[in-house]
């Protein structure tokens, strides 16, 4: 099932990423029965909203990135990055404890390299975290207006941030024009996806500027 999605996004995968998604998958509905990490648990369900979903913007991770994934909640789109692409350093953030715990798990199950902190981003950007980062993504976390001000100050000048976003993004891209540009970015493009009834945009902000050290805020609205 999920090799068969994922020719429609034009990504392969091989037996052992296939041997490594059926362990996340076992892992995943283990740690579920303990408290809440996920609403879909159906296989077919999970390889197509939360894998493939994940691996749908792999192509705009470059090379050898480091990647800060915000609000990873159940591991994604993170996870399934790694498994497809070893050659990406990633650290997770979350803010509950809970769920950094099953991070740190599934990913010494899987025996795959990467880090998860219990650190809310917007903390994170006052430590040595601020502009060391590649690519900084989000998906299914809040508005492009927030998101901006959580992940561009993580991000160094010539990064980018690479957003999981619904089908229609036009209003959200306007509202957040202004934050974008002060915090340092310029909006690069934006990709639709379409499989298996699953629309999703792909949104690319790309770090021309230093952040200003103001931001982000303690409270962001």
């Amino acid at each position: 099932m999920l090799q068969d999605v994922l020719k429609k996004i034009n990504i392969s995968i091989g037996e052992e990423e296939i041997a490594l998604f059926d362990a996340y998958y076992e892992n995943l509905i283990s740690w579920n029965e303990k408290f809440n990490l996920t609403a879909i648990t159906d296989r077919q369900e999970v390889d197509v909203k939360h894998f493939a979903d994940s691996l749908s913007a792999a192509s705009f991770f470059p090379q050898g990135s480091k990647v800060v994934d915000v609000g990873s909640g159940a591991g994604f789109p993170a996870i399934p990055l790694k498994i497809l692409r070893r050659d990406l350093d990633i650290t997770m953030l979350d803010a509950l404890n809970k769920r950094v715990g099953f991070l740190l798990d599934t990913l010494a199950v899987l025996e795959l390299e990467g880090s998860a902190l219990h650190m809310r981003a917007e903390d994170a950007a006052y430590t040595s975290m601020r502009e060391s980062f590649d690519v900084a993504t989000a998906r299914a976390v809040a508005r492009i207006k927030i998101l901006a001000q959580y992940l561009l100050p993580l991000v160094k000048v010539g990064g980018r941030v690479v957003l999981y976003k619904g089908a229609d993004v036009e209003e959200e891209i306007k509202e957040a024009e202004g934050a974008i540009k002060t915090l340092g970015g310029v909006l690069s493009k934006t990709e639709r996806r379409d499989f298996m009834g699953l629309g999703r945009t792909i949104v690319v902000i790309d770090k021309v500027f230093s952040t200003p050290f103001a931001y982000p805020r303690k409270k962001i609205k």
